[in-house]
């Protein structure tokens, strides 16, 4: 029932990051960011207007659809669930319960935009927070309550999602009415007509196909992982899952957030024709990636087992779930690297309004996912599927980057050589110290307050060693706070 759950949530969510955040705000951040820069508030305001008006009225159709269209989207993405069709079905009324979370997350990441834009970060930023929130409420309040009337209580995961979107879309209204910038919809065929017209809504539009082509590109290949573990053994979707949470965090904390502060002010750099700051910006952000990711993707290939055991390691979670998922958080670890560097190098291309180079790039990327999987699978079973990502994305941010530097978009700034070794130097000392802990704890037969306390001892240790090795090396960390060419 739960790789029921994570299959259906993955449907909306896979919608989600090719529309919403996906190809939408590549597409529409730098458009509205040029305009703002350019025309000044009022044509920012029409722009939000339109495109708002566009997006309502083909998010309610394509909601519709998607509730019609729920059996045929749970066989693609996952068809081994029909081993077991009470797993089956229930997927697919989850599917149909979920779908309009698309239609939430993609007003969200319009409105996150707009914000954006105006340099507020802050709502956007901790909205995500409303929808953990709510899952946490649903399963600990919720699920137990579903139970005892004898309804599945995977379901109460699925209210928790609902009731996220709509939580998170309800707190971007005060936000955005505090910079005056709140959408005014079109309800009529003449306004939406108009709005569909508009040069800044085609121009969008225009932008979005290559864009979606790139996007789609990374979801086809989660669609293809996915329906490869619904043929593993029971419980691969989620033991994925799982390690994906934890893949999440880092990804989320440094690349997520990079990326969102870095789109506009590359935007409005390239809009200015500061060739100087739009180089200087992404390598700043480059060496916080370096920096920061580095010795996440350590914690994750060499403590990942401590890690899973005491997040998950509970009642149903057996040793042998810590040990599987364990598995998969290897491949994150060695692809983490370059799944946050993609986050900071795409806006590069896109700020530049090219959405071509980066598909082409991730087409190549798909093919050699599939072709590690054809050869890895058999030998690691659902662990491959994470490393196969992992590697992919690697090469993914290489080329990324190489395409920059060729293009001369991007230049580095002196003293490259040696901070990198600083900070390998660093992530030396943490494997070290993070290597012993692993092995001096019994982290599967603690107690859950002793192993949670023991992982915060862990982690801030290990966070004391990696800072001090790199500072006492010479690693000024003040100089990434400053942040001088960002603010520029």
């Amino acid at each position: 029932m739960t790789d029921a759950f994570n299959v259906a949530f993955r449907i909306p969510n896979l919608f989600r990051r090719m529309f919403a955040e996906g190809a939408f705000s590549q597409a529409f951040i730098p458009v509205l960011a040029a305009t703002h820069a350019r025309e000044g508030h009022a044509a920012t305001q029409a722009l939000v207007d339109k495109v708002a008006s566009v997006m309502t009225w083909v998010l309610l159709l394509v909601c519709a659809l998607g509730v019609v269209a729920a059996p045929l989207m749970v066989w693609a993405m996952a068809s081994g669930l029909q081993q077991n069709p009470r797993g089956f079905e229930a997927a697919v009324f989850m599917t149909r319960f979920m779908f309009p979370y698309i239609g939430c997350m993609s007003l969200v990441a319009l409105a996150s935009g707009v914000l954006n834009t105006y340099r507020r970060f802050a709502v956007p930023a901790a909205t995500p927070v409303l929808l953990n929130l709510c899952t946490i409420t649903a399963a600990w309040g919720l699920a137990p309550q579903l139970q005892a009337r004898g309804i599945e209580p995977i379901f109460a995961m699925a209210v928790g999602v609902m009731a996220g979107g709509m939580l998170q879309l309800a707190v971007q209204i005060p936000a955005l009415r505090a910079i005056g910038v709140v959408p005014r919809l079109a309800w009529t065929w003449d306004g939406l007509r108009s709005s569909w017209k508009d040069s800044g809504t085609q121009n969008i539009l225009r932008l979005m196909a290559p864009a979606l082509l790139g996007v789609s590109v990374a979801q086809i290949s989660l669609l293809i992982n996915t329906q490869i573990a619904s043929h593993l053994r029971p419980g691969s979707v989620s033991w994925l899952s799982y390690a994906d949470r934890l893949m999440e965090f880092p990804t989320a904390m440094l690349g997520v957030a990079l990326g969102v502060v870095l789109m506009p002010q590359l935007s409005a750099a390239r809009a200015s024709g500061n060739d100087q700051e739009y180089s200087d910006l992404l390598d700043w952000g480059l060496r916080i990636v370096v920096l920061l990711a580095m010795p996440c993707a350590v914690a994750l290939l060499v403590f990942g087992e401590p890690l899973v055991a005491v997040l998950f390691h509970y009642r149903a979670f057996t040793d042998f779930d810590v040990h599987q998922t364990a598995l998969a958080l290897t491949g994150w670890g060695i692809g983490l690297l370059g799944l946050v560097a993609i986050k900071v190098l795409a806006p590069g291309y896109y700020a530049k309004q090219d959405t071509t180079t980066p598909v082409r790039i991730a087409v190549a990327v798909l093919v050699l996912t599939q072709v590690l999987n054809w050869f890895l699978v058999p030998l690691m079973a659902h662990a491959a599927l994470s490393l196969s990502i992992g590697m992919g994305a690697l090469v993914n941010a290489g080329w990324l980057l190489l395409g920059l530097r060729r293009q001369g978009s991007y230049v580095a700034r002196t003293g490259w050589g040696l901070f990198a070794l600083r900070v390998v130097a660093g992530c030396a000392a943490l494997a070290a110290y993070l290597w012993w802990a692993s092995t001096a704890v019994e982290w599967l037969r603690m107690a859950p307050m002793a192993r949670m306390g023991a992982l915060l001892v862990v982690v801030a240790g290990g966070a004391v060693c990696y800072l001090a090795v790199v500072r006492v090396l010479g690693l000024d960390l003040r100089e990434f706070l400053r942040r001088d060419s960002a603010e520029k």
